[in-house]
């Protein structure tokens, strides 16, 4: 179970180098203004998101306290469609994950084991609730959340526009936009209790004729006073081209169940 947790966060993308390491929260000023938050948010959704298919070629650095891997990974995404994602060792693939809308599927050639079930177990693991939408979000260098559906207030955090959510729930997310391109630089989302932490790091966006996409991408989950990190170089990009799909588990492998 151990090694296949790569291949299902890998689906959840930030940018750093991969030996960077956790900074502390900056300082930050308040400077509430409806306005401003209204243009933020339409500035980041203003930024070309407009493909149908995208075939991502990528390098995976995952560490956390019990094991380290290096791999090669192919994604694929039909938008707002499905997500594959095939893991290669050595040129071989060695594990494969398919995400939709309603499902979560993988399966892991060492182990000879596969998954099939919804996002309990990434929602869990990670301590927000998880969906599709999010996931590909995330992917693409987009908030995880629909901005318009909540309120915020503006600060600044080294020059950089963050807009931090107004609530009083279980959980605390604040959002940090590159000042003059309004992508993406940072999302965190803190759960109070139990107390988790998940930071997604951005960097490095290439305009692409289809996408603006970022081409490096770390998340970080920290539960239990142990951090977990996946850091994510985007080699390469093409978009809008006739893509397969293909998944199938091969015959003999053992279901998992995760309660």
């Amino acid at each position: 179970m151990q090694k296949i947790i790569p291949v299902l966060l890998l689906v959840l993308v930030v940018s750093c180098k991969p030996k960077q390491k956790l900074i502390a929260p900056e300082e930050v000023t308040v400077s509430a203004s409806n306005e401003t938050v209204k243009n933020i948010i339409a500035n980041h959704y203003a930024v070309n998101r407009n493909f149908k298919t995208a075939f991502i070629n990528a390098n995976v650095n995952y560490v956390s306290p019990k094991q380290s891997l290096n791999v090669a990974a192919d994604i694929r995404i039909k938008k707002d469609e499905m997500i594959l994602v095939t893991v290669k060792f050595f040129g071989i693939t060695g594990a494969k994950a398919l995400i939709t809308p309603t499902q979560v599927k993988y399966y892991e050639k060492g182990n000879r084991t596969y998954f099939e079930g919804d996002y309990k177990m990434l929602s869990q693991w990670l301590g927000t609730d998880l969906d599709y939408q999010k996931v590909q979000n995330m992917l693409i260098g987009q908030a995880i959340d629909d901005l318009s559906k909540s309120k915020y207030d503006v600060l600044q955090e080294d020059d950089a526009p963050r807009l931090e959510e107004i609530t009083t729930a279980n959980f605390l997310k604040s959002f940090v936009f590159y000042p003059e391109t309004f992508n993406i630089k940072k999302q965190e989302i803190k759960q109070l209790s139990p107390e988790r932490k998940m930071l997604v790091n951005y960097s490095n966006y290439k305009s692409y004729e289809e996408s603006v996409l970022p081409q490096e991408v770390t998340i970080f989950a920290i539960q239990n006073n142990q951090t977990t990190s996946i850091a994510v170089e985007y080699k390469d990009a093409k978009f809008n081209e006739d893509l397969n799909f293909v998944y199938s588990v091969p015959s003999g492998y053992e279901q998992v169940i995760i309660k």
